[in-house]
């Protein structure tokens, strides 16, 4: 192997089955797993964002799962800058790394650097926060859809933070969000290899079913309930919790929670692909494909 660093990078939609590759992969190449999934950064949010098991933790080493808390103020380039420090760290010992996880602008941000935006009136911000309060996230929706239809359609609509940030850019530079987007390539002392897990639609449909219920088996209207009182927070306005939330206050039933849990999660896979596959670098495997094939896809870009 050359005297080179490589972060290889496991993607695709919710459900797919990127942990469990992941470890594969990681054992493998006797490696380490950095998680770029932000739904699971936070220690009181385990079973709605399918967190790795404590089997599958102790496997190979893991970061970033669960290492802060709901009311920490955390963003993406936090992020940033914590796992590329982790990174220069990590690159003493080992020449392949792994990356995994769903959140493309997280993914991004550490392979390619945070776009940079101009700056904006703060009451931009605060006015978008008192419509978040007073019309809900369906009215965020509705003038995202209008001000940037393309980043509509990529971006998590449960969020209200991306939401609000989105449009603050769109509403004080009168330009859309996506405008600013793509325009910065940091330099990187790795190599990327992005390894993209995919599947039928209907294959990915069922299991994101699949482990909806088995959320729904592992307690997740205990989880939802135990952080009731702190749903206006940031990281607890994503698929999962703002359903469970919308049965605890009498919204939906319980039955209708779990249905649009799915169906959101199913949308939410849909923009991860959409955010993915115009990215001509990713190489693609079935999610059943045989672990070998894609060790020997890694060994062969590393040799």
């Amino acid at each position: 192997m050359k005297n080179q660093k490589y972060l290889v990078t496991i993607i695709g939609p919710t459900g797919i089955g990127k942990t469990s590759t992941s470890i594969a992969l990681a054992k493998e190449f006797q490696s380490e797993i950095i998680s770029a999934d932000s739904r699971q950064f936070y220690k009181e949010m385990q079973i709605g964002t399918a967190v790795p098991n404590e089997k599958e933790l102790t496997e190979v080493p893991h970061h970033f799962i669960q290492h802060i808390s709901i009311n920490q103020d955390y963003n993406v380039g936090d992020f940033e800058s914590d796992a590329l420090q982790l990174l220069k760290e990590k690159f003493k010992n080992h020449d392949i790394l792994f990356m995994v996880g769903g959140s493309g602008l997280y993914i991004d941000a550490v392979l390619k650097g945070l776009d940079t935006f101009p700056k904006v009136n703060s009451q931009v911000r605060l006015d978008l926060q008192k419509l978040f309060l007073e019309s809900g996230i369906e009215a965020l929706q509705e003038k995202l859809k209008l001000l940037d239809p393309e980043y509509y359609e990529k971006v998590d609509k449960n969020n209200a933070h991306r939401l609000i940030r989105a449009l603050e850019i769109c509403i004080g530079t009168n330009k859309p969000y996506t405008s600013f987007l793509g325009k910065k390539n940091a330099g990187r002392n790795f190599t990327p290899i992005k390894i993209g897990l995919s599947a039928e639609r209907e294959i990915i449909y069922n299991r994101i079913n699949n482990r909806v219920n088995l959320m729904i088996e592992n307690g997740l209207i205990n989880e939802v309930k135990n952080l009731n009182n702190k749903k206006h927070l940031n990281a607890l306005q994503t698929v999962g919790y703002t359903e469970m939330f919308a049965h605890l206050e009498g919204v939906i039933t319980f039955e209708k929670a779990v249905e649009e849990i799915k169906k959101n999660s199913r949308r939410y896979a849909k923009r991860q692909l959409t955010w993915w596959r115009k990215d001509e670098s990713i190489k693609w495997f079935e999610y059943d494909d045989k672990i070998e094939n894609i060790i020997n896809y890694i060994k062969l870009k590393t040799s």
